[in-house]
């Protein structure tokens, strides 16, 4: 019959069993050293107790009188039984030179040879010794009595055995209580820091720990979303693989504030807000990161955990998807004046004016061509020159006129490979959509310049056509791409605030776009400014370099 496995103790069992024995091993210790300390203590304090009452007989002048007379122990005797009492020694015996007893506890042992050795007292030296005797074993000292330079006695005092072993037997039982006391105390102690142990554990033992640990750490590998824990202090206790890689940090950032980092003020905000954060969009220097925040209560602050999302390739397809959707109204609107057009040639046609149905339909075809030639010969690059026709014709159907400038030449293979064809989308897409709207504003807008307080470009001077010259222009190693328009322009008070999420111009939910293209910019190494255009709109200049860059580390946004 196989006996049912049972499971292993756990980590506070085992723990509280083994510092229960070692509790017990340390009281049995100090018990022991208390003991024999306590033993040779007492032996000490015999010595000299018994030493110091022979050297005072030895000394005392009515000892040596009294061995002058002819019957010393008549005189020595009650002499001897004083002192011993008086000391509270074993005893006292006063012996002659050759080890005649003249005085003991027991009178009938008196005239009796001392049993004792005395070779050393009779050459004036005072000793000690342990020695069987008439009483026992007993620790003993034996000293000469000088009389005149002559040694006429000899002292010996003495305490037996039995008396210093009951005296540390006393010793022994309250010792005995004190580490029994200091035992049950350990038990205690050790009993409820297991407890609270145990409770923290929750039971497990050191392997289940040990797996639960390993488990810990794989998941942390492979989850690909970021997790960051702070503890009460906002400073991080856990930090994963994509976590650091999210918001740039080096390997060493477990244990520094929050505040430390240099994050971007936005998302530095939201990880030491107390509050709950559910979805917000931050950017950091290379991406735009999706943060969700849950603070840890327990009675107390105890910190926050925070998940981050990387949502840099999502915004970028939806930027890209807003462009298709762009086109697609664009084509939808062409499509709707293409007929438009047809029935105006037919119906001319129809009218016997063929020569006029002729010229218009040449005139409408040399105006597309003419931009399309030029955007194609201009931009070699396929992804660029398709984004410009593009934005062409949406800028066409809200009544702005998208212009290439002269100078503009990007020739074929220009571009490296390493410079990303979805960055260039982002930096000049959204570059030309900021433009074609302020110069459409501008154009449908008050022309009382005065009516706007502040307000530059074409609606305080001269009225300019609403348009948007577009400069890309790859030589001397960078990639220039410029846009300026005929809107209003950026005051100078917003112009360090234009890149940072959340400024714009059409109200809450916007001002993204050139967040974006600030971090597209920084993210391949370049630059990108804003100015004045020469039609009194705004002017923004990126510049890309066409060597590849390292990507990086630090998270400090740079300055516009």
């Amino acid at each position: 019959m196989r006996l049912p496995r049972t499971r292993p103790r756990s980590l506070a069992g085992q723990l509280f069993a083994m510092q229960v024995v070692l509790v017990a091993a340390v009281v049995a210790g100090c018990a022991f050293f208390a003991y024999a300390s306590g033993s040779a203590q007492a032996e000490e304090t015999a010595t000299r107790q018994v030493r110091a009452a022979a050297l005072a007989v030895a000394d005392s002048p009515s000892v040596r009188e009294a061995i002058r007379t002819p019957d010393p122990s008549a005189v020595l005797q009650p002499y001897a039984e004083q002192v011993r009492k008086d000391t509270g020694i074993a005893f006292v015996t006063i012996m002659s030179p050759d080890r005649i007893r003249w005085t003991h506890p027991d009178v009938d042992r008196i005239g009796e040879t001392f049993l004792g050795h005395t070779a050393r007292a009779l050459r004036g030296e005072t000793f000690s010794e342990t020695y069987t005797g008439t009483l026992g074993a007993s620790i003993r000292v034996v000293t000469p009595i000088r009389d005149g330079g002559r040694i006429t006695g000899l002292v010996s005092a003495g305490i037996t055995v039995e008396r210093v072993s009951s005296q540390v037997r006393a010793q022994l039982g309250a010792l005995g209580l004190a580490a029994g006391g200091a035992l049950a105390l350990g038990g205690v102690g050790t009993y409820v820091i297991n407890a609270r142990l145990r409770r923290h554990t929750h039971g497990m033992n050191a392997a289940e720990l040990s797996r639960m640990h390993d488990y810990h750490q794989a998941t942390l590998h492979a989850v690909r979303e970021g997790l960051l824990m702070l503890d009460g202090r906002r400073r991080i206790a856990l930090i994963n693989d994509a976590g650091r890689e999210l918001l740039g940090l080096p390997p060493g950032a477990v244990g520094r504030r929050i505040s430390d980092l240099e994050l971007p003020p936005p998302l530095t905000g939201a990880l030491l807000a107390s509050e709950e954060r559910v979805d917000e969009l931050h950017l950091t220097a290379d991406r735009v990161i999706v943060v969700n925040t849950r603070p840890v209560v327990g009675g107390e602050q105890r910190g926050t955990v925070v998940t981050l999302r990387d949502h840099t390739e999502l915004q970028a397809l939806s930027g890209e998807l807003d462009s298709e959707r762009g086109f697609t109204q664009a084509l939808r609107s062409q499509a709707h004046e293409a007929a438009n057009r047809l029935h105006t040639v037919v119906s001319l046609i129809e009218l016997g004016r063929a020569q006029e149905a002729v010229g218009f339909a040449t005139a409408e075809l040399e105006l597309a061509q003419v931009l399309t030639d030029r955007v194609v010969g201009a931009v070699a690059e396929p992804v660029l020159a398709a984004l410009l026709l593009g934005k062409a014709a949406q800028a066409n159907e809200r009544g702005v006129e998208l212009v290439l400038a002269d100078d503009s030449v990007i020739d074929d293979g220009a571009l490296p490979a390493t410079l990303p064809q979805r960055d260039l989308v982002t930096i000049l897409g959204n570059l030309i959509d900021n433009a074609v709207d302020a110069a459409s504003e501008a154009a449908t807008g008050p022309s009382d310049a005065a009516a706007v307080p502040g307000q530059r470009g074409p609606a305080a001077g001269r009225p300019v056509r609403a348009r948007v010259t577009v400069t890309a222009l790859a030589d001397d190693g960078e990639l220039l791409l410029r846009v300026a328009d005929t809107g209003p322009g950026v005051a100078p008070g917003d112009a360090a605030e234009v890149f940072h999420r959340g400024w714009s111009t059409h109200g809450a939910g916007r001002g993204l776009g050139l967040a974006l293209v600030r971090q597209a910019v920084h993210r391949n190494g370049g630059t990108v400014t804003l100015g004045e255009g020469p039609d009194g709109g705004a002017e923004f200049t990126a510049r890309l370099p066409l060597t590849p860059v390292p990507t990086p580390h630090a998270p400090k946004e740079p300055t516009p």
